[in-house]
């Protein structure tokens, strides 16, 4: 049975040069490809101040790091162009061109909204927990100290 031309796995894709529909969903891949690179660029430093630091040797104290940041770049710039999760984030992008974003005022107003809703609801249940450590103490199931606040 022949490939389809547009069919490729993972590790085929992986040894490309070439990009995936270069000029749709740019921003969401460079988002993306930026947060992956930090997090790859951060554990390696941290691989590299941590495990690594007490290596003499520059060659596997920053050879390592390096070598790591460097496969891990071309494997996110490729996981990026990956036709599947390319065309993932291409749908991502366009359907954050559908959203319509509040306003100022709004977005202010719903944020008093949920503020005010935490702190009633912690009130609640603060009410509830006094209620019901009264109760065990009246019934004898709770002794002075046993409650967890008690000391």
């Amino acid at each position: 049975m022949a490939k389809k031309k547009g069919d490729s796995s993972f590790w085929g894709e992986l040894l490309a040069f070439d990009l995936y529909k270069r000029n749709q969903g740019r921003l969401t891949r460079q988002v993306t490809i930026g947060v992956l690179a930090l997090v790859v660029f951060f554990g390696a430093w941290t691989l590299s101040q941590g495990i690594l630091s007490d290596y003499k040797n520059p060659w596997i104290k920053v050879g390592i790091p390096i070598a790591i940041s460097a496969i891990g770049a071309w494997v996110i710039f490729r996981v990026a162009n990956f036709p599947r999760f390319a065309d993932f984030l291409i749908s991502v992008e366009g359907e954050m061109d559908k959203v319509s974003w509040s306003r100022k005022a709004e977005l202010y107003r719903a944020t008093i909204v949920v503020i005010s809703t935490m702190f009633f609801l912690g009130a609640v249940l603060l009410t509830y927990d006094i209620i019901w450590q009264w109760f065990f103490r009246l019934i004898g199931f709770l002794h002075e100290g046993d409650a967890p606040g008690d000391s």
